[in-house]
């Protein structure tokens, strides 16, 4: 998470969204750097107006705004699988080594996942308490550009991203029944991503 105080703007980190690279560009020109527990990072909305909001609020007298971005849920879930397929997690309750992309997005829809495929929602990571968008400036993963115009506009930067966190390259087809038992119970997941600019 990246506070700008003097441009009154947060971005939120959703997990997998370029955070990170974010991050490693705009640190030095962020006013607060939330990097550690994963759990602050990546502090979903309900929990940035529970808890950090009220704190900013007091402190500068004003409601910041808040940015993040939103992916393509299967580019999304295929990011999850290629970096929980990495070495250092071999014999790890969280690993995908040995689990078919397939087996992965079909684990995940279930209502309690395995821990390999439980990797949150980005549905739930970006909405309040009433069911609306948490956030005012919402953009799509894939609409890198208009992030980048954003951000260079609202804090007066150029910026040079270099990428980070990069999970090694794998095929990630998914079979069209896959395909479609993902869209008929996560449904909202494509629907946050529509809502994104982009």
């Amino acid at each position: 998470m990246l506070v700008f105080w003097a441009e009154n703007l947060v971005l939120l980190a959703v997990p997998k969204t370029g955070s990170t690279a974010l991050e490693g560009a705009l640190a030095p020109r962020a006013s607060m750097v939330l990097r550690d527990p994963p759990h602050l990072k990546h502090a979903p909305c309900y929990r940035y107006k529970r808890f950090l909001r009220p704190f900013f609020v007091q402190a500068g007298g004003k409601t910041p705004e808040l940015m993040a971005i939103v992916r393509h849920p299967v580019d999304w879930l295929g990011s999850w699988y290629r970096y929980r397929h990495r070495d250092d997690l071999l014999g790890h309750e969280n690993s995908t080594r040995g689990i078919s992309f397939d087996d992965f997005v079909v684990e995940y829809c279930k209502g309690d996942p395995a821990p390999f495929a439980a990797v949150g929602s980005q549905d739930k990571f970006l909405r309040i308490n009433d069911g609306e968008i948490g956030v005012q400036h919402l953009f799509k993963y894939e609409a890198w550009d208009q992030v980048t115009a954003f951000l260079e506009t609202r804090l007066a930067v150029t910026l040079a991203l270099k990428q980070i966190n990069v999970s090694p390259r794998m095929d990630l087809t998914l079979s069209d029944d896959v395909r479609a038992h993902l869209h008929d119970k996560r449904a909202a997941e494509f629907a946050i991503w529509q809502a994104g600019q982009g």
